[in-house]
C-alpha cells in the first residue's frame, strides 16, 4: 500500500522520524502521499467518485489537498502536510520535497494545463506559492514564503514576492537563501524612494542657496 520510495523519502529527509514504524503510523505527509497514490489510480480508471472520496478523506486526515488528477513521481516527500494544495494538472518529477503550506495552484479557470510543472530534485520551502502553467527547473530551491509566477531555470535558487532568482547554475546572483531573511521588494522600493527624496531635498537646498546669493548681488 505504501510505496517504498515514499517511505524512504521520509526516513531520509525527516530527522524527527525514528524508524519505519514511526513513519508508517505517524507521518501525515506519508499518509497524504499514499492516499494520493490510491486516489490517482482510481482517477486513471475512471472511478471519479471513489477517487474524489479518497482525496477528501486525505484532506480531512492530513490537511493536504492533492487533486487525484495530478502526476507525481517517485521519492516524493511532504513535511507536515498541513495546508499543502496541489492542483489537478500539476506535474511533479522525482525526488521532490515540499514543506507545509505550499500551494501549486492555477491562475485560470480555463480547462487544460493550468498548474505548475516541477522537475526532479526540487525543494519548495514552507508557505511558498507557485501559480500557473509554469516550469520549475530541476535542482531548484524555492525559498519559504516565495510567490513564483514565471518559469525558473534549472539549478536556481528563487526567493521573494514576486519570486526572484538569486542563484543560477551554482553562481550567486544576489544573496544566499535564508528562509528567515527573505528579500522584501516593497521595503526595498520604499527605501530607494526615501533615498531619492533625501537627495532631491539636498538639491533644492543647494539651488535655494544659489538663488539667494544672486539676489544679494
Amino acid at each position: 500500500m505504501i510505496r517504498e520510495s515514499d517511505l524512504q523519502a521520509v526516513l531520509n529527509r525527516d530527522p524527527a522520524i525514528k524508524n519505519r514504524s514511526d513513519a508508517i503510523w505517524f507521518h501525515p505527509g506519508l499518509h497524504a502521499v499514499t492516499l494520493f497514490r490510491l486516489s490517482h489510480e482510481l482517477w486513471g480508471k475512471g472511478k471519479i467518485k471513489r477517487s474524489r472520496f479518497l482525496n477528501y478523506l486525505a484532506h480531512v486526515l492530513t490537511g493536504a489537498d492533492i487533486h487525484p488528477g495530478a502526476e507525481i513521481g517517485e521519492d516524493f516527500f511532504i513535511d507536515h502536510a498541513t495546508g499543502v494544495v496541489i492542483g489537478e494538472t500539476t506535474v511533479i518529477g522525482d525526488h521532490v520535497s515540499i514543506f507545509q503550506g505550499v500551494t501549486l495552484g492555477g491562475v485560470s479557470s480555463v480547462k487544460g494545463k493550468r498548474h505548475p510543472t516541477i522537475e526532479d530534485h526540487v525543494v519548495i520551502g514552507a508557505d511558498a506559492t507557485i501559480l500557473g502553467n509554469i516550469r520549475i527547473g530541476r535542482n531548484t530551491r524555492v525559498g519559504a514564503g516565495s510567490v513564483v509566477l514565471k518559469d525558473v531555470p534549472p539549478e536556481s535558487t528563487v526567493v521573494g514576492i514576486p519570486g526572484k532568482v538569486i542563484k543560477m547554475g551554482g553562481i550567486r546572483t544576489d544573496r544566499d537563501l535564508c528562509h528567515d531573511d527573505l528579500p522584501d521588494p516593497l521595503k526595498d522600493a520604499l527605501c530607494n524612494m526615501e533615498e531619492e527624496i533625501s537627495r532631491l531635498r539636498e538639491r533644492v537646498v543647494q539651488l535655494e542657496g544659489a538663488l539667494a546669493g544672486k539676489d544679494e548681488i
